[in-house]
């Protein structure tokens, strides 16, 4: 098969309008925890240490959450991580209090699908 995310384009790719207000939003969750979606359907959290004007950010204490319908949640510690703006989905401001109650290991779902624009 191709390799994960090959051939999937980003909607801020698309439209310079969208990657200025994706700008925007990044700025005011600097230093602050979130959570990105990949268009491959991947999750990670972490906190968010800057951007560049392609939305690429850069994560430090990341974890990548594999979802699993049997064995729970599995937190992969990635530690400085780099996702590619092309390839984000979703991002998403975590509540860091809400977050740290959650037992990830009692968590059954099937992995996230590639999303689709």
């Amino acid at each position: 098969g191709r390799p994960r995310g090959a051939g999937v384009r980003s909607p801020w790719s698309l439209c310079p309008h969208a990657r200025t207000a994706m700008a925007g939003i990044l700025d005011t969750l600097v230093d602050q925890q979130i959570s990105v979606v990949t268009n491959d359907g991947r999750l990670f959290v972490g906190v968010l240490r800057g951007f560049d004007q392609t939305s690429n950010v850069v994560l430090s204490d990341c974890q990548e959450r594999v979802f699993d319908t049997d064995k729970g949640v599995e937190q992969v510690v990635l530690g400085l991580y780099v996702i590619r703006g092309d390839n984000i989905a979703v991002v998403g401001e975590v509540d860091e209090e809400i977050d740290s109650r959650i037992d990830l290991s009692n968590i059954r779902a099937a992995p996230l699908k590639p999303v689709v624009h």
